[in-house]
């Protein structure tokens, strides 16, 4: 079921439509997402590179490496297991932490 069920219909100038469609391209989100956000209060970023993309894909491919490792290392008995799970929770943190801080929209300070 939908869960906006009221439509709300508005007129904009060209100058504010191509700021409109300008910011909502910016940040990656559509029109309408990027209008419920600041109607929310939060504040949208712009949508990072694709190299930022890409060094989070290398961030996780590290991750799965170890875990591959990992477990190879620990069915020799090789591994102090609860250090690595402490290292790559570490890592995971680290991950969800940049994520976090380029990608969420920041609440609005009043």
């Amino acid at each position: 079921m939908r869960t906006r069920n009221i439509k709300k219909q508005f007129w904009l100038n060209d100058e504010e439509n191509q700021k409109l469609r300008k910011k909502a391209r910016v940040t990656g989100l559509s029109e309408a997402d990027l209008l419920r956000f600041l109607i929310n209060d939060f504040l949208p970023k712009e949508k990072p590179s694709q190299e930022f993309y890409e060094a989070i894909k290398q961030l996780r491919a590290i991750g799965n490496n170890l875990n591959q490792i990992a477990k190879k290392a620990n069915s020799l008995n090789l591994i102090n297991e609860e250090y690595y799970m402490i290292e790559t929770d570490k890592l995971n943190q680290f991950i969800v932490q940049i994520k976090a801080k380029y990608l969420l929209p920041e609440k609005r300070k009043k």
